[in-house]
């Protein structure tokens, strides 16, 4: 087997040298985008074993695309930088109409009109494998467009999208503690893993970045500049041996976070310090303050009347639905009240 090398490298390399000259008379973009761990750079060795080599989305007119996707097919080389270029059901070279690619994907075409229910019914998942990744060639000058249109939510939906994670965290950040003072230290722990994982996803939500599917959501994290306290906190409060030491450490994660929120500037300041929760011997942030605080500083009146049951990936976990736009649009146009 050749030396690893990475996928996004990789396909770089094989359009230059194999798929651009193939296709050099035809209008095109072309990019690595989509699905795959190399889109984000995740990709290791260990990702090679299936359904992994150089590869390259190719975009054309409608019209051209089956012709030019049995040419292809038919002129590609067996093997590239070592890899074989057939793995999967087929290929490594995608050839499609940007719009429907981007619908087929998304549930909706971001070259078009689109709304608040379109950005609250992808998950982040979606969003991050149509804007990460790289753009080879843009000669139908449609990729950036849409990668620029989905590069980050509107700043009203960011806060609403922001408030429900606090929410979220409100919702539970007492009962690690509640559960262990009767006794549940299996269930503290659960819970504490739960507000970790909401912790996590949020100071990447913050940072303006799309939080992956769980598989690389920790990776992600590790990779936000900053956060290295964050992180020891959380690892502390996942290893700790007891309810007192998990709140211990997720309080040092929650007051960073507080911080970072007033420097986004999104809602007005607020004390970034944890408190007591009622008469109980239990250290929370109250999240709850922050939800408020960013929902009331919501200018769009439509967003500001929406439950505060967030995006998508915050309300649903199931893969099934996660994966599947129809469902998804279907479930938030539900939650959402219609939309």
């Amino acid at each position: 087997m050749p030396s690893f090398v990475p996928g996004l490298e990789l396909s770089r390399n094989f359009y230059a040298q194999v798929v651009r000259p193939m296709v050099a008379d035809v209008p095109h973009s072309a990019a690595l985008i989509g699905a795959g761990s190399e889109v984000l750079a995740f990709d290791t060795e260990r990702s090679t074993d299936h359904d992994w080599g150089p590869r390259v989305v190719l975009f054309v007119a409608p019209e051209t695309a089956g012709a030019l996707r049995a040419s292809v097919a038919a002129g590609l080389p067996a093997t590239f930088g070592g890899y074989p270029t057939a793995f999967g059901a087929g290929h490594g070279v995608e050839v499609a109409g940007a719009s429907a690619w981007l619908e087929e994907r998304l549930g909706f075409d971001p070259l078009g009109d689109f709304g608040a229910l379109d950005w609250l019914a992808t998950p982040w998942q979606r969003l991050a494998e149509v804007t990460r990744g790289e753009v080879f060639h843009d000669g139908l000058h449609v990729l950036e467009a849409a990668r620029s249109a989905l590069r980050w939510y509107p700043e009203d939906l960011w806060r609403y999208v922001l408030a429900c994670q606090w929410r979220r965290l409100a919702q539970q950040e007492a009962f690690p503690g509640r559960c262990g003072e009767v006794g549940d230290d299996l269930g503290s722990a659960v819970l504490t893993a739960s507000l970790a994982r909401d912790l996590m996803r949020l100071a990447l939500l913050m940072r303006r970045r799309y939080p992956p599917y769980g598989k690389w959501l920790g990776s992600a994290f590790a990779r936000l500049p900053g956060t290295a306290e964050i992180g020891q906190a959380l690892s502390g409060a996942l290893a700790a041996d007891g309810w007192r030491d998990r709140q211990r450490h997720l309080g040092r994660a929650y007051e960073r976070l507080a911080q970072m929120h007033n420097r986004l500037g999104l809602s007005q300041p607020l004390e970034t310090t944890t408190r007591g929760f009622h008469q109980r011997p239990f250290e929370v942030i109250d999240g709850g303050r922050f939800a408020d605080a960013l929902s009331e500083a919501i200018a769009d009146p439509w967003v500001r009347a929406l439950p505060a049951v967030g995006s998508v990936d915050q309300f649903g976990d199931s893969t099934d639905v996660l994966t599947c736009p129809g469902r998804c649009r279907a479930v938030t146009r539900a939650v959402l009240g219609g939309g």
